[in-house]
């Protein structure tokens, strides 16, 4: 990712989720990666998706938050992502017929899917949120 593109993906996060704190910052010597912080907390990853000429990006962060039923984990979910990123507009919703992954919303826009990974004996949770490339211009 070039320093445009940086600029350009700091700018955008920073207005989608009205957070001035938030930093994009370019990973050495990955051309094709960066990190996303809050303050000088780091969020998680952004990788650069150029496949099939279309230009886009992933934002990926990993949650953990320990022992959670299925029952709590909506509610502890939405709560750790409005505390962490200062935005009381986000919110988790269960999806109609998956039961492995969550919604995410940012008021009435859908940004992203939280999956669930049960895999190394602990549930955590994976956000993937996609950023086009018309997203930024």
């Amino acid at each position: 990712m070039d320093v445009q593109e940086i600029k350009k993906l700091d700018a955008y996060l920073k207005k989608l989720f009205g957070n001035q704190r938030i930093r994009v910052v370019p990973r050495p010597r990955k051309d094709d990666f960066a990190e996303v912080y809050i303050g000088e907390e780091k969020l998680g990853d952004l990788n650069l998706d150029d496949e099939d000429e279309d230009l886009s990006y992933n934002f990926r962060m990993e949650i953990s938050l320990g022992d959670v039923s299925e029952i709590d984990q909506i509610k502890r979910l939405d709560a750790y992502l409005k505390r962490r990123f200062d935005n009381e507009k986000i919110r988790v919703v269960a999806r109609a017929k998956k039961k492995d992954s969550l919604e995410t919303y940012l008021g009435d826009e859908f940004i992203g899917v939280l999956f669930v990974d049960d895999e190394k004996g602990r549930r955590s949770y994976i956000l993937e949120m996609p950023i086009l490339d018309m997203d930024l211009a």
